[in-house]
């Protein structure tokens, strides 16, 4: 499997803390079957703003010194970057990364509030020849509220990337429903720990994999864990199931307006 979201490099996000809790996340990585890990730290302008070659620092050296302990698990270089009209020039100049060097970009929006401007930033990103990737879209208040807008963001050519620890209810019972329904439907393309700190999702890792492959099958689970990130990894063309829309009945519609999480 390969972990395509993750905040494991030390004191560069609200991510690892220290360089020894780096190699415990890694470390807890590997025991439950990642075999790679996409490190993708915040860039959020005028509050994390480490740059590429800093990063890419931070990666070789991490990784160098797994081989050296015969840790085998592969490290790779990105970003979830924080929605903004100037990721193409942030790009462009170094200070943020696709995801290995790629045409991929992993985005992230405000969580309670749709930006006025996704559609223009989406499109600007799209006409540049990149794709983008929508982290965790079960995470935002407004898509609970109307999940139509993900569909729509899909058929424009945005891809998803949904967390693990949403199918348990690590954010809340209203990200859980949503997540399934988005699994189900066809939805979600890639999985990810967005891992914070140790001993938190990558344990519960076993969990989070019987859940989503008693929705979803093995075949399905295999292609978000594993596959399709693979083909980002290398820049190839991810072909992707039809979506089908998300239909909300009223007492789910109540839920995600009204009930507090």
């Amino acid at each position: 499997m390969i972990d395509f979201h993750s905040h494991i490099l030390p004191n560069i996000d609200d991510g690892s803390r220290s360089i020894e809790e780096t190699f415990n996340l890694i470390k807890e990585a590997k025991n439950v079957g990642f075999n790679a890990i996409v490190s993708t730290s915040h860039y959020m302008e005028n509050y994390y703003e480490t740059n590429v070659p800093e990063r890419e620092v931070w990666i070789n050296a991490i990784y160098e010194n797994l081989q050296v302990k015969n840790i085998d698990i592969r490290l790779y270089l990105g970003n979830e970057i924080y929605l903004s009209e100037n990721i193409i020039k942030l790009l462009e100049e170094g200070k943020a990364s696709t995801i290995n060097d790629t045409s991929y970009v992993l985005f992230e929006m405000p969580l309670n509030a749709e930006p006025l401007n996704l559609y223009d930033i989406v499109y600007e990103m799209i006409q540049c020849k990149l794709v983008p990737i929508l982290a965790h879209p079960e995470r935002y208040s407004f898509v609970q509220k109307d999940p139509e807008l993900i569909y729509d963001l899909i058929q424009k050519g945005v891809l998803m990337q949904a967390n693990y620890g949403s199918i348990i209810g690590q954010y809340g019972e209203k990200a859980k429903m949503i997540v399934k329904k988005f699994l189900k439907n066809n939805m979600i393309h890639f999985l990810g720990t967005d891992v914070h700190r140790q001993n938190t999702i990558y344990p519960r890792i076993p969990e989070c994999l019987a859940e989503i492959n008693s929705l979803i099958g093995e075949e399905k689970l295999e292609e978000l864990s594993n596959e399709n990130p693979l083909l980002a990894l290398k820049n190839k063309r991810i072909d992707i199931a039809e979506p089908i829309p998300v239909e909300l009945t009223l007492k789910e519609k109540i839920i995600m307006n009204f009930k507090r999480d």
